[in-house]
């Protein structure tokens, strides 16, 4: 049996045990609550992720290394390549993840991105130092990724390490 938290909608964790379905009431305010997100829909978001992620890279980095190499001659090295699409991908991660807490495939798949201490939206230090250590985490042979088969929250090692974890929003209300 898989244990998970439960926490509010905006993420903090709620008073009364993992399972809680009921939503609590605050003196400030109802709160619906969520649960940590499962890891095959977190690997299902990261695939669907990386589809559109060809699109970004389309367009922030072929096309101008084409424009480059065709209209004026130039290559540039394989590092600064790699710098740039490090970059790209940074800004791309880093302003979805502070603007709303999701990326495009996050808001599909219901995901969101939390501080693991007090639930409410990563920082900005945070959501780079999540995105810096995502790198290593999947490129090592997805280690970072099988972290998550023995972790107690079955969260990623990158989100163990930056102090985030990925909640599962509640399917919104039918009209």
């Amino acid at each position: 049996m898989t244990r998970r938290k439960s926490r509010a909608a905006d993420g903090r964790p709620v008073q009364g045990g993992a399972g809680s379905v009921a939503a609590t009431t605050t003196a400030t305010a109802n709160r619906q609550v969520v649960e940590l997100a499962g890891l095959r829909r977190r690997l299902a978001a990261m695939l669907y992720e990386s589809m559109l992620l060809l699109g970004v890279l389309a367009l922030t980095f072929l096309v101008p290394y084409l424009i480059l190499g065709v209209v004026f001659g130039i290559a540039p090295p394989g590092w600064l390549a790699w710098l740039h699409i490090f970059g790209v991908l940074g800004v791309y991660f880093v302003w979805y993840w502070r603007r709303h807490g999701q990326t495009l495939s996050m808001q599909t798949w219901r995901l969101k991105i939390v501080n693991a201490e007090d639930g409410r939206g990563a920082s900005l230090g945070r959501s780079w130092l999540r995105y810096a250590l995502a790198w290593p985490s999947v490129l090592l042979f997805g280690l970072g990724l099988l972290w998550a088969l023995i972790d107690r929250d079955r969260q990623f090692l990158h989100d163990r390490l930056a102090g985030t974890c990925i909640v599962l929003l509640p399917p919104p209300p039918k009209s």
